[in-house]
């Protein structure tokens, strides 16, 4: 009977972080969408590409500096 002095404070600790957890799913919009996951692999399209950055001129503007009149 001890053990029931231990168990029920902890399984009311594991109760409330899953209740925790639900409510941050639910809060992140983690149940918005459950159809498209699941097809998904189905699909056979590309992946998409990931866009390149174009390359910025040499006159500093690739680092933040500007270009100083001496």
């Amino acid at each position: 009977m001890n053990i029931l002095l231990a168990l029920i404070p902890v399984t009311l600790l594991i109760v409330v972080c899953a209740i925790g957890i639900f409510f941050w799913a639910v809060n992140h919009r983690q149940f918005d969408d459950l159809d498209s996951p699941g097809v998904l692999p189905l699909m056979e399209e590309d992946p998409i590409q990931p866009i390149r950055k174009a390359e910025a001129p040499e006159t500093g503007e690739s680092t933040g500096q500007s270009p100083r009149s001496h």
